[in-house]
C-alpha cells in the first residue's frame, strides 16, 4: 500500500511540475491545452503537448483566447522574469502576434473573398464568379488559341490590332464554350502575379500561321499586366467554329463598345494580386471570349472563352461557398 501511494504521490508531483513548468494554451470555450512549445502555421497552432508525451498536434488558430493566453503566460513567468509590460516575454507573444497577422493579411491578399463563404484560391489564371440556383460559385476559365493551344493559365500571343477587313482573326473550335455561366453580369478575376518558378522563355511557342507578331512568341506568360486593358467580345458561331472577325477586332484599339464588344471595368484588388473585370453592360444569351489589349497596343490572341447560357448544367470542378470561420 505504501508502494503505490509513493508512486501516486510521485506521478502527482510529476503532473503539477508540468503545469507550472508548461505553458497554456487558453481556448475560447476556456478549456486549454499544456503546452511546452507552439508554434503558428498559417491559419493552424502547432504545440508539443506535455500531457501527451510532448507530441506534435495542431489547432485551429481562431479557436485559441490569444489574450487569455498571454495573461496567463504573464502571471506565471518564472521570478525573475516578470512579464511586466516592455518586458521579453510580452516583446515575444507581440511578435508572434504581429507576424502571424501578416501571415494572415498575405494570404487574405492572395486569396480575397468574393462572396460569403468564398474566396479566390491562390492559383494564377482567370476566375469567373458565377451563380448557379442562388448559390455563387467559381469556376475556372481555361484560355484558348484556337485548336493550337489550350491552357488553364495565362500566355500571350501578340498581334497587331488589325485595322479592317473580314479575315476571322480568332476562331476556336467547337460551338459553345467548355464553361457556361448562368447570369448575365459575372465578374472575372485576372491574376496578375508570376509564380517564382515560372520561366517566360520556357513556355511554349506558338505558330498563328503568318500573323503579324511582335516579339514572335517570346512573350508567353503565366500572369497578366496590371495595365492591360480587356473587353468581352460575343462571338459568331460559323459550322463548327467560333470566330471573331478582323472587322470587329479593329474597335478594340479605342475599346469602342458595340453590340458585340462590351469593355470591362477594372479595378487592382487590394494586395495586387488580382484584376477584378466587370462588364460595363450586361451579356444576352451566346458565345463570348476575353480578349486583352496588352499595354503595347497589340492584341493577345490567346483569349478566355465562355457561355451565357441560365439554362445550362453546374460547371463541373466549381468552388462553391463553405461555412464561414469566425474571425480570430
Amino acid at each position: 500500500m505504501r508502494r503505490w501511494l509513493g508512486v501516486w504521490v510521485v506521478m502527482v508531483s510529476c503532473v503539477l511540475w508540468a503545469q507550472a513548468a508548461g505553458q497554456r494554451l487558453i481556448l475560447k470555450d476556456g478549456s486549454y491545452q499544456i503546452v511546452t512549445k507552439y508554434e503558428i502555421k498559417g491559419d493552424r497552432v502547432r504545440y508539443q503537448s506535455a500531457e501527451r508525451g510532448n507530441e506534435w498536434e495542431e489547432i485551429p488558430y481562431a479557436l485559441i483566447d490569444w489574450p487569455a493566453t498571454r495573461e496567463w503566460a504573464k502571471a506565471h513567468a518564472p521570478a525573475g522574469d516578470a512579464a511586466a509590460p516592455g518586458s521579453q516575454a510580452e516583446g515575444d507573444a507581440a511578435s508572434i502576434d504581429k507576424e502571424a497577422a501578416a501571415e494572415r493579411a498575405a494570404e487574405a491578399a492572395r486569396q480575397p473573398r468574393v462572396a460569403p463563404g468564398l474566396r479566390l484560391p491562390d492559383e494564377s489564371g482567370v476566375w469567373a464568379l458565377d451563380t448557379f440556383r442562388s448559390t455563387p460559385e467559381l469556376v475556372r476559365v481555361p484560355q484558348s488559341n484556337g485548336d493550337v493551344n489550350r491552357a488553364t493559365g495565362h500566355t500571350i500571343l501578340k498581334v497587331a490590332i488589325p485595322t479592317g477587313g473580314a479575315k476571322n482573326l480568332i476562331r476556336l473550335p467547337g460551338y459553345s464554350a467548355a464553361v457556361e455561366l448562368h447570369v448575365s453580369d459575372p465578374v472575372i478575376y485576372v491574376s496578375v502575379d508570376a509564380p517564382d518558378n515560372v520561366a517566360p522563355e520556357s513556355a511554349l511557342v506558338v505558330n498563328t500561321g503568318g500573323e503579324s507578331q511582335a516579339g514572335k512568341n517570346e512573350d508567353k506568360r503565366e500572369h497578366s499586366d496590371p495595365h492591360s486593358r480587356y473587353a468581352i467580345v460575343r462571338l459568331q458561331v460559323i459550322k463548327n467554329q467560333r470566330v471573331i472577325a478582323a472587322v470587329r477586332l479593329s474597335l478594340l484599339g479605342k475599346l469602342t463598345q458595340t453590340e458585340d464588344i462590351v469593355p470591362t471595368k477594372a479595378e487592382l484588388t487590394p494586395g495586387g494580386h488580382w484584376l477584378k473585370l466587370t462588364p460595363v453592360s450586361p451579356l444576352g444569351f451566346g458565345e463570348y471570349a476575353l480578349v486583352e489589349l496588352l499595354p503595347s497596343g497589340e492584341l493577345n490572341l490567346d483569349c478566355w472563352d465562355f457561355g451565357i447560357n441560365p439554362r445550362a448544367p453546374e460547371n463541373k470542378h466549381a468552388f462553391a461557398p463553405i461555412a464561414p470561420q469566425p474571425e480570430p
